[in-house]
């Protein structure tokens, strides 16, 4: 008798937007539809039904005993490396005999360039589809914003392989919350450039109140800078390319092959301003302008991958 493969829980960050927490659900669904022979169950950390507990709950009482989990998040902040870890460390306590593997945030896989991509050429009404055409274009690639360097500079990363080959003549970055520049500033920021044409790329997997904010503040931009072309583009949404992109993230963690970034982890090296964090417990971070949402959680380990930061 072989046996079964893990199964597959896909964790969310959770919103209070009620079509973003059901393109999350839907989208954990049409995974489940795609892999018939994997059990699947997704929940989240906080704000939106279900949470993660009751989906590891869901799973053991369909028989699951080992399962994979994959972090539905672009950056690696507090709740990749910190909330979600504790999560599962909790339900495994609750649930004697389960173990699990822990996967890696989705980040700046190729292809989800290339649908940021086709969001920008929709955006742009599928009239710069070549280099040439894109050289009066710039993009600002507004992410969700941290607390955490390493996070923020993700978003970055995810600028700069957005940039590199595609003829664009910049791609700037922004944030909604947590982090500078906030999306006017970044506006202004691509102004001072030279932009005269700019698409707004918000960072995000689905609709909810963080890109519904930026789509509102750049509006508000663009009325009061009528000289500017400022166009919106829409979030990355539950495409093929992100569908498949969760499978390889499973994979890679049922196989053990597990590539957190330590090697600019606040937690683990002294990065300029934020020393004091070496060697603290990751304390879960909030988010003030997240819809005046808190939560509080104790303190917890911070895992990277297969091993833990000792504290």
């Amino acid at each position: 008798m072989t046996t079964p493969p893990p199964a597959l829980l896909i964790a969310g960050h959770g919103t209070r937007d009620d079509a973003g927490a059901e393109a999350f659900r839907d989208f954990v669904r049409e995974l489940g539809r795609r892999h018939p022979e994997l059990p699947v169950a997704g929940g989240f950390i906080e704000l939106s039904p279900p949470p993660l507990g009751e989906a590891v709950a869901e799973l053991v009482e369909r028989g699951v005993r080992r399962f994979a989990a994959v972090p539905l998040m672009l950056v690696s902040a507090g709740h990749a490396k910190g909330d979600i870890p504790a999560a599962l460390a909790r339900e495994k306590e609750r649930h004697a005999g389960i173990s699990y593997t822990y996967g890696r945030p989705l980040g700046p896989h190729p292809s989800l360039l290339s649908v940021l991509e086709r969001r920008l050429d929709e955006a742009l009404g599928g009239t710069a589809r070549t280099p040439e055409d894109r050289a009066d274009v710039t993009v600002l690639l507004v992410g969700r914003g941290s607390t955490d360097p390493d996070a923020n500079a993700e978003v970055h990363k995810a600028a700069r392989l957005l940039w590199e080959g595609r003829g664009y003549a910049g791609v700037e970055t922004a944030f909604v919350s947590l982090a500078a520049p906030d999306v006017p500033s970044g506006l202004d920021r691509c102004v001072r450039l030279g932009a005269r044409r700019i698409v707004v790329l918000p960072y995000f997997l689905f609709t909810g109140i963080l890109p519904d904010r930026v789509r509102q503040q750049t509006e508000g931009w663009a009325a009061a800078h009528p000289d500017v072309e400022v166009r919106s583009a829409e979030v990355i949404g539950p495409e093929p390319e992100l569908l498949d992109l969760v499978m390889e993230r499973y994979e890679e963690a049922v196989k053990g092959d597990l590539r957190m970034n330590c090697d600019s982890c606040v937690y683990r090296i002294a990065l300029p301003g934020f020393e004091d964090k070496v060697g603290l417990p990751q304390q879960p971070h909030f988010h003030p302008d997240d819809d005046g949402h808190h939560h509080h959680h104790g303190h917890h380990g911070h895992h990277h991958g297969g091993h833990a930061h000792a504290h």
